[in-house]
């Protein structure tokens, strides 16, 4: 590995070269500047090292986002190990699975969650505890294990971190990405927002989620501020909406859920946006009608919708400067490639797309991931290896290219099912209800049923006065769809429910009645 091409060495280098900027804030509670953040990261390297962490080892991040945890994912990089975090808010179980499944080597975290998140099954023993220097009022440690297992898989060199995503299988699966594949986004985000020192980045992700890497390293390789904006404050609208103005935040990195509960609930007529110059979004689609919204609040800003599977980082982008009509029907644009990467799309037959045809989105290049941890046959899947040796990932999400590059999104294909005959894409009925005014939010799934073979299921978000009925609800969704398409049932929820990372949970609202 380009020993010169590592994420830890942006912090060095900034602190270097503005040692007095503030690296990162946590509002009201603490802040590091680059040189007191490069101390302490120094300090948790050393620890690591102390602790047995060596080059290649994975070190597991279960705690609250604070600035503490920012040092601690420096601390990781800069001992060469690979940082592992885990939404730490989640059921023990699961991040225990995590944990074990890529046998870390040390875990940060604190007291409180280290007794519990192994419930006292012995899963993980702990033989030291090592105080991490206090930078915030987040009393981390350092837990090392006790005898860790000599892991059998092949650790890939370079590899930084591994973002645990939802499995098929019901088990999470671990997205390997090295200090190339990040860097590869990093650079191409400098190259293209031209940041600057006196920018403040909001860093709004959690981060086990992938939008975090730009969040985290891109104002770290320009010296520029990262906002920390914790789970707390992140999905309440009314102490976000004043947060981002009172903060100064410059650059701005959310899902559209997020944005559409600001529009929605955080009275932002209150309060001065003049600071923000560009407003990004990514993770889901952003229907016109809450775009339209948000614009009104923030008309100033440049506005990027970035897409990318967490195994691909950012590999397309689309500068949004028109927001179709609310009545549109149309796919909505993901732009052209980026981060360097090159993209094809091949056709149910495995032949590549005529342009205007649609097909699966494969990417490939430097952005995209080293592959999943310890699964082999899913990698086996999850690639194609064309005529030349070169490697593509199938992303699984169906676009049109069009004659000048640009890609339009149609939905996934796990997402698409056959009903009466018909091909059905779910995000095609959820586009339609969403383009009602009084329907916040909408989320459409689709069931086995023994005598139609599948029944389509619509949740909605409804925000006008008066609860609809059933025959209103089809109403809408007959007004914009074919009858084929039209739910079977239909379901009226005050908010839909979302997973750590703000996208629509379609795993709960399968539990739904």
């Amino acid at each position: 590995m380009n020993e010169s091409h590592r994420l830890d060495l942006l912090l060095s280098r900034s602190a270097q070269q503005s040692p007095d900027n503030v690296a990162v804030e946590d509002p009201g509670r603490s802040s590091l500047s680059y040189a007191e953040l490069r101390a302490v990261a120094d300090t948790i390297a050393a620890a690591l090292r102390k602790a047995g962490v060596r080059e290649g080892d994975r070190v597991g991040i279960c705690a609250p986002k604070s600035v503490g945890t920012v040092a601690a994912i420096f601390g990781i990089l800069t001992a060469k190990a690979a940082y592992v975090p885990v939404d730490y808010s989640a059921p023990g179980e699961r991040n225990s699975y995590i944990f074990n499944d890529c046998n870390v080597r040390a875990i940060v975290t604190t007291e409180r969650l280290l007794a519990s998140l192994f419930n006292g099954d012995g899963s993980f023993a702990v033989s030291d505890k090592v105080e991490i220097p206090r930078a915030d009022d987040l009393d981390l440690i350092i837990a090392t294990r006790v005898n860790p297992s000599k892991s059998e898989v092949s650790v890939p060199p370079g590899l930084a971190y591994i973002l645990y995503t939802s499995g098929s299988t019901g088990k999470p699966k671990g997205v390997m990405h090295s200090h190339a594949t990040a860097l590869a986004f990093v650079d191409w985000c400098s190259q293209e927002f031209k940041p600057t020192a006196a920018d403040r980045f909001s860093s709004h992700a959690p981060f086990h989620f992938d939008l975090s890497i730009l969040d985290l390293y891109v104002p770290m390789q320009h010296g520029a501020t990262i906002v920390l904006i914790g789970e707390e404050r992140g999905k309440q609208p009314l102490q976000l909406a004043p947060l981002i103005a009172t903060s100064r935040i410059t650059i701005w990195y959310s899902t559209p859920s997020i944005l559409r509960l600001l529009v929605e609930f955080g009275k932002m007529d209150r309060h001065d946006y003049s600071a923000l110059r560009i407003v990004h979004y990514a993770g889901e689609v952003f229907p016109p009608k809450h775009q339209r919204a948000l614009r009104k609040f923030w008309p100033h800003p440049r506005y990027y919708n970035l897409y990318g599977p967490t195994e691909t980082n950012v590999c397309t982008f689309d500068v949004v400067t028109e927001v179709p009509p609310d009545d549109y029907k149309g796919p909505l644009p993901i732009g052209r490639v980026c981060s360097g990467d090159k993209t094809r799309v091949v056709d149910l037959d495995g032949r590549i797309a005529k342009l205007g045809t649609e097909g699966e989105l494969q990417v490939t290049g430097g952005s995209v991931m080293l592959g999943y941890w310890n699964l082999p046959e899913r990698n086996a899947i999850a690639f194609e290896t064309d005529s030349d040796g070169v490697r593509w990932y199938k992303t699984g999400d169906v676009v049109i290219e069009d004659a000048t590059g640009n890609f339009l999104f149609h939905g996934r294909r796990d997402r698409m099912v056959k009903r009466r005959g018909y091909r059905v894409e779910l995000g095609e009925i959820e586009a339609a209800l969403n383009r009602h005014p009084q329907i916040s939010e909408a989320g459409v799934i689709a069931v086995p049923d023994a005598e139609s073979g599948v029944l389509i299921k619509a949740f909605v978000a409804w925000n006008g006065e008066k609860a609809p009925s059933i025959v209103d609800l089809k109403g809408i969704a007959a007004a914009g769809l074919l009858a084929y398409m039209i739910p079977d049932r239909f379901a009226v929820l005050d908010r839909l429910p979302k997973t750590s990372t703000d996208k629509l949970d379609y795993q709960k609202l399968r539990e739904l009645p």
